[in-house]
């Protein structure tokens, strides 16, 4: 067997940190098209990751190669402050972690081993009948967090966006004496639909902390090994699980994460199935309905939401098993458990800003162009009084009728449909323009620039102290939260209640995780590919 064809069966994984800085590397390669010579482009990029001084000095007399060691070197500064320690340290600590798990798959111990917390703690997480239930309960608990724990910061910004801001943009407007359609387009346009959108970043930003948080102590590591009993079901292994939870942040980067995947025809069946997993776009639509129509449930129904993504999945994978991707030769599935390590809170705060501020970033870009174009589609022709008489209302009325079998024709929801065809966030940006338009905007009358903060910073405070009772009251024996107590829901929930009823809602939010992923992203991330690049992650061959 010849050295490339033994490389092609066996690649280590160096973890997902690790693993998107040596593809940033290898991009950096084809960017620049250097040429490796006689080095193999993977083991390249992880010594120059590793400061190799006698790779660096060769590197350096290469062509553009002093730029790609100052790439490398960004790059391994950047996982040394994430992770906490050098990267030549991180990757000998994973070779040696794989020949460990070799060695205790292959090497029968005597008895006399010691049992350590890991083992005790692996012994009921990874267990053959209570792994599953298990994880499952976890997910359950980091769902409900995410809502019940930001819930007082989401009533919090949508009273500082609908109040101090709002309030902000009028009299600058007023100030300079802006006309009638441009105090529309600033208040009912941009603040009503990016505003709206914007109103649920504490949600993400505590999911993610969660996330990173199971990330970082190893538990991620047993989910996949829990889910490969499940996933044997479709004819995958636990491998193909760690592309589908990265899709619960967006289905973008799980698909190209589906290229450390051997066999063609797992990446393949993998890639079909992560558009199904609820990415953070969905969630602002299912916490403006959960809160809406569900009060004190809607971390439950938020949770059934990410648990009915997973087993239509499921469902899916096995006809697709079943017919045009019967499975190969089934190969073995190894897996080196960390042992369970304190999560670095640095690191935890870093994984959660860097997938909240993409979330930020196409709120102020994509977001942002998509409320200006909406804008202009509800008020033409120019001088329209009816939204409904308006370009987007007739495009929209001709296709409610599709959706009212559904539970929700009119043509409010089925314009927000078609424009989360680009990118689900749209969905909320597009129902804020609608339902919430106009004067009723502004949601109290303006007070002085020095009340407006205080009153911002006592309603931050109130949040802050009602997110840690929630929190506390999760402990047995803890309720520090009357019965009575409901949190306030947002000007766009309540604006739904007199449009849906809990069962219509329902349907929604079932129909919002089914349809079509985000397009506009898709298209942004291939932009110079065409379509090759669209289909390419599907159809790319492991390296």
């Amino acid at each position: 067997m010849t050295t490339s064809s033994m490389q092609s069966l066996f690649r280590l994984d160096y973890g997902g940190k690790m693993e998107r800085a040596i593809e940033r590397m290898l991009a950096a390669f084809e960017e620049n098209k250097f040429d490796t010579g006689r080095y193999p482009r993977r083991w390249l990029a992880i010594k120059l990751l590793e400061g190799d001084a006698d790779i660096l000095s060769r590197v350096q007399t290469m062509p553009q190669g002093a730029q790609l060691i100052a790439f490398a070197q960004q790059n391994a500064e950047h996982l040394k402050s994430m992770l906490g320690d050098e990267v030549d340290l991180l990757t000998a600590d994973r070779r040696y972690g794989y020949i460990n798990g070799i060695v205790r798959q292959s090497l029968q111990r005597p008895l006399m081993d010691r049992i350590t917390l890991t083992d005790r703690i692996d012994d009921i997480v990874t267990h053959k009948w209570l792994g599953l239930p298990f994880f499952f309960m976890i997910m359950y608990v980091v769902f409900r967090l995410v809502i019940d724990v930001s819930a007082p910061f989401l009533d919090w910004t949508d009273a500082v966006i609908n109040g101090p801001i709002a309030h902000l943009f009028s009299f600058i407007l007023n100030l300079i004496t802006a006309p009638a359609w441009i105090h529309s387009l600033v208040i009912d346009g941009i603040v009503a639909g990016v505003g709206g959108v914007l109103v649920f970043v504490p949600g993400l930003l505590i999911l993610y902390f969660f996330l990173a948080l199971l990330e970082d102590s190893g538990y991620m590591s047993r989910a996949a090994f829990v889910m490969d009993r499940f996933m044997r079901v479709v004819g995958l292994h636990g491998k193909s699980f760690i592309p589908m939870i990265l899709g619960f942040g967006c289905a973008v980067p799980a698909i190209y994460a589906t290229r450390t995947i051997a066999s063609r025809r797992d990446r393949v069946l993998t890639a079909l199935l992560v558009p199904l997993m609820s990415c953070s776009a969905r969630l602002p639509v299912y916490v403006v309905f959960g809160l809406a129509f569900f009060g004190a449930r809607a971390g439950t129904v938020i949770w059934a939401m990410y648990a009915l993504g997973i087993i239509v999945a499921m469902l899916a994978g096995m006809v697709f098993t079943r017919t045009i991707l019967k499975p190969d030769a089934s190969s073995a599935f190894v897996l080196e458990l960390p042992p369970y390590r304190q999560p670095a809170l640095k690191s935890v705060l870093i994984h959660m800003w860097e997938n909240t501020r993409e979330f930020v970033r196409k709120a102020g870009t994509t977001i942002l162009f998509a409320s200006l174009v909406m804008w202009l589609l509800l008020n033409m022709p120019w001088g329209v009084t009816n939204q409904r008489d308006s370009y987007f209302g007739k495009v929209s009325g001709m296709i409610a009728p599709v959706f009212a079998p559904l539970g929700f024709g009119n043509w409010q929801t089925s314009g927000a449909l078609v424009t989360g065809f680009m990118a689900k966030e749209i969905v909320v940006s597009t129902m804020s323009q609608v339902y919430l338009s106009g004067e009723d905007t502004v949601i109290s009358e303006p007070l002085s620039f020095g009340e407006e903060m205080i009153r911002m910073g006592k309603g931050f405070i109130t949040a802050s102290i009602d997110s840690g009772k929630i929190l506390l009251s999760i402990l047995p024996g803890v309720d520090l939260i009357p019965a009575n107590e409901a949190a306030d829901d947002t000007a766009l929930s309540n604006a739904l209640q007199g449009q849906f009823t809990p069962l219509s809602a329902m349907s929604m939010l079932v129909f919002v995780l089914l349809y079509v992923p985000c397009a506009l992203r898709w298209a942004r991330s291939n932009t110079n590919l065409g379509l090759h690049g669209l289909l390419s992650p599907l159809f790319i061959k492991h390296q």
